[in-house]
C-alpha cells in the first residue's frame, strides 16, 4: 500500500485523497475553500520512478465532486519520469522551462510554457525536463478505483537522448546568426548589460524591447533581482525602479503586458536549502566547487550555495538559460571579472545554450558599441569551448 501511495503522490499528490474526503459534513464541502500556497508539504520523486531530481508540490486530491488530483511537478535539467500509464488519463500544462514528452513508439516532442499535453487512458509515455533546462508542469490526473498511475520501466539514457521529432527541433539552415536567439532571448542580454552599467536610457529601451517580444513583467523583475548578486544591490534597485516606470508608462499608453507568474515551487529552508543550492551549483559548474579561496573563506561558498544557487536558482519563474544569458552579459560589461565570465560562459553551454547562441549574444553587445565587453566575451567563449 505504501508504494502505491508514493507512486500516486509523485504523479499528482493522491496521498492526500483520504484526508480530503474524511471528516466534515455536506455543508463543509459545499463552501468554497482555499488551500494557501506552500501549505502542503512537498515530496521528492523517488528513484524507483524517476531519473534525476524531481519535486512534487501537491495542490488538490480527488473528491466526490472531481475524481482527479493536481500537483506541480518540477524536473531539474535532464530529470524525467519512468515510462507509465494512467488508467483515467492525465492533462499536463507546462508552466516554465523546456521539457520533453514521448509516447511509446512515437518521436519525442519538445514542450514549452503554455503547452498542454493530453495523455489518454492507458497510453504508455514519459515526460521530463530537457537536458539544459528545468521544467515545471501542472499535472491533473484522473483516478480509477483509487489508482492514478501504473509505473513501468525507467527511460534509458539512449531513449532520452534519441533524436526528437524533426518538427520540434529543426531550424532553417539559412537562419541568420542573430536569429539563433529568440526575440525574447535577445532582449535579456541587453537588459542585463544596461543594468550592470547603470545606463538607464538604454535599459529603458531594452525593457520595452523585451516586453514587446513577450518577456513577462515577472521575468523582467526576476532578471533584475538575480543580477544584484553579480552587479550589486544599488544597480538592481535602480533598474527595478526603471522597470516600474516602464510598466506604468506602457499601461498609460494602453499596452497590456503579460504579468507572468510568481514562483510557485516552495523554496526549501535550512539543511534542505543548502543541499538544493549545492546541487544546483554543482550542476551549473560541472563539478563540486572547491579550492583554496573557499578553504580560506568557506562562508562565501555557503552564501553562494544557500542564497544564489539556493534561494534564487530555486525560483521557477525564470529558466536557467535565461538566467545565464543575463549573467554572461552583465559580467561581460564589467571589467576585472574575466574569471567569473569564463566560468559562466562554460555554464551557459552546460544548461543548453549553444555556441551559436552565445555568439549571437556577443553580437548584440557589439551592436550596442560595447567593444571591450565583446573582446572579453569572445575570449571567454573561446576558452569555454571543448578543444
Amino acid at each position: 500500500m505504501k508504494n502505491t501511495l508514493i507512486g500516486i503522490a509523485v504523479c499528482a499528490a493522491a496521498p492526500f485523497a483520504d484526508a480530503a474526503g474524511a471528516g466534515g459534513d455536506e455543508a463543509s464541502r459545499a463552501v468554497q475553500q482555499i488551500s494557501r500556497a506552500g501549505s502542503q508539504a512537498s515530496t521528492t520523486g523517488p528513484a524507483d520512478y524517476f531519473t534525476g531530481r524531481v519535486r512534487v508540490d501537491p495542490l488538490f486530491a480527488p473528491s466526490e465532486e472531481i475524481n482527479a488530483s493536481g500537483a506541480y511537478v518540477s524536473f531539474e535539467p535532464g530529470a524525467r519520469s519512468a515510462w507509465h500509464t494512467h488508467p483515467a488519463g492525465q492533462r499536463l500544462v507546462v508552466t516554465s522551462g523546456v521539457g520533453r514528452v514521448q509516447e511509446w513508439g512515437k518521436p519525442m516532442q519538445e514542450i514549452h510554457p503554455g503547452d498542454v499535453i493530453v495523455c489518454p487512458p492507458g497510453v504508455k509515455h514519459w515526460h521530463g525536463a530537457a537536458p539544459g533546462s528545468s521544467m515545471t508542469h501542472l499535472a491533473v490526473t484522473g483516478s480509477v478505483d483509487g489508482k492514478s498511475v501504473h509505473w513501468l520501466e525507467k527511460v534509458s539514457d539512449e531513449q532520452y537522448n534519441a533524436q526528437q521529432s524533426p518538427a520540434a527541433k529543426a531550424e532553417p539552415a539559412s537562419q541568420a546568426l542573430s536569429e539563433t536567439l529568440s526575440a525574447r532571448q535577445q532582449a535579456i542580454p541587453l537588459i542585463a548589460a544596461a543594468m550592470a552599467t547603470s545606463n538607464m536610457s538604454v535599459l529603458n529601451a531594452a525593457l520595452n524591447r523585451g516586453l514587446d517580444a513577450g518577456l513577462s513583467i515577472s521575468e523582467a523583475k526576476e532578471i533584475l533581482v538575480q543580477l544584484y548578486a553579480y552587479s550589486g544591490f544599488p544597480r538592481s534597485l535602480n533598474a527595478l525602479g526603471e522597470l516600474m516606470n516602464v510598466v506604468q508608462a506602457r499601461k498609460q499608453r494602453g499596452v497590456q503586458d503579460d504579468h507572468g507568474r510568481e514562483p510557485v515551487r516552495p523554496i526549501p529552508v535550512g539543511d534542505a536549502l543548502l543541499a538544493a543550492g549545492k546541487a544546483n551549483q554543482t550542476r551549473i559548474a560541472g563539478a563540486p566547487v572547491a579550492g583554496p579561496l573557499f578553504d580560506f573563506a568557506p562562508v562565501i561558498n555557503q552564501y553562494l550555495q544557500t542564497h544564489l544557487f539556493g534561494d534564487i536558482f530555486e525560483r521557477d519563474n525564470l529558466d536557467w538559460q535565461s538566467r545565464e544569458l543575463a549573467t554572461v552579459a552583465a559580467l561581460a560589461v564589467t571589467p576585472g571579472v574575466e574569471a567569473q565570465l569564463r566560468s559562466h560562459m562554460a555554464a551557459s553551454l552546460r544548461v543548453g545554450l549553444t555556441v551559436a547562441q552565445l555568439r549571437a549574444l556577443i553580437q548584440l553587445l557589439a551592436d550596442q558599441g560595447e567593444d571591450a565587453a565583446v573582446k572579453r566575451a569572445n575570449e571567454a567563449l573561446q576558452s569555454a569551448q571543448p578543444s
